[in-house]
């Protein structure tokens, strides 16, 4: 049984490259608590308040519950449910999982394999980072399901991740935007080498974006993690985006956050292209939270 094969091929509602990273959020977080005590079980109603933090800042912007994902997980091949009365999973609603006492593992199987090759859990783990999420938020993420991964072995998951990103895309939008922050300015430098600057996907290459430069953002590093979290946004016109949900008071936050609130964006300098309307409809809808705040005053 081909273990990286069945994690890449998940099977997740979708629709025009609508975001739906439930499965892959529980099978990581399942991967983290394995990985830390094999033995254990994971009893929903223990766990539901990790699932849903997990799902409210890495999960889409709209509203959703990781029941969900604990029932229909199951289908998948990876995940076993039981409840107070025996085998199988009641459901996915909130009340039957917490009522039967539901509590899920993985697969028999699987935790099998992962015991006789221990490698095969940080592999499963990266093909799952890979393929739903941005590589700005693999370290937290990871962080927060309590994952401890060596490096890639890139060469083994070739296989499974099957498209590769182009190495040009970075000098070609930092080039593009004069390798300055599109939202702030910052310019820095050691010597002629730019430092803290990052080439930001708008639509994430892991739901199909291309490494266009009309589908990146020259951003610093504050700012593109900012992005990929769905704080920051570019709206009509090509403004900011800045949630209403964010909170900062201190000055800091003002000045580096808030006050971008409905500013330009700083290039792309003339001829080069600017961000796709469909790439900008694709992070207002599938990252970016909440509702703009309106400009601040001066």
């Amino acid at each position: 049984m081909d273990w990286l094969e069945r994690t890449a091929q998940l099977r997740q509602w979708t629709r025009s490259g609508t975001r739906a990273p439930h499965k892959p959020l529980l099978l990581l977080y399942a991967l983290g608590r394995f990985q830390q005590d094999a033995a254990d079980e994971l009893r929903y109603s223990a766990v539901e308040e990790d699932l849903q933090r997990l799902l409210t800042e890495y999960g889409p912007p709209n509203r959703t519950t990781p029941a969900y994902p604990f029932h229909h997980l199951v289908s998948d091949g990876v995940w076993e449910v039981r409840t107070d009365r025996g085998p199988g999973s009641p459901g996915s609603g909130v009340r039957e999982l917490r009522a039967a006492g539901a509590a899920g593992r993985l697969a028999p199987e699987l935790r099998a394999a992962l015991r006789s090759e221990p490698e095969l859990l940080g592999r499963m783990a990266r093909v799952l980072l890979d393929l739903h999420f941005p590589p700005s938020l693999h370290g937290d993420l990871c962080e927060s399901v309590g994952l401890e991964l060596e490096p890639a072995e890139t060469g083994q998951l070739s296989a499974v991740v099957r498209r590769r990103r182009d190495p040009r895309m970075r000098e070609q939008v930092l080039t593009a935007y004069e390798y300055q922050c599109a939202f702030c300015g910052y310019d820095g430098r050691i010597g002629a080498v730019s430092v803290g600057l990052e080439a930001a996907h708008v639509r994430w290459w892991a739901f199909d974006g291309p490494d266009d430069v009309d589908n990146g953002l020259c951003l610093c590093s504050l700012h593109h993690k900012l992005f990929d979290k769905g704080v920051l946004g570019v709206g009509e016109g090509h403004r900011v985006l800045v949630s209403q949900r964010f909170v900062g008071h201190s000055p800091a936050a003002r000045e580096h956050v808030i006050a971008l609130a409905d500013r330009p964006l700083i290039g792309p300098q003339p001829g080069a292209h600017p961000v796709a309307a469909i790439h900008r409809s694709w992070h207002t809808s599938q990252v970016f939270h909440g509702s703009p705040r309106p400009a601040t005053a001066a």
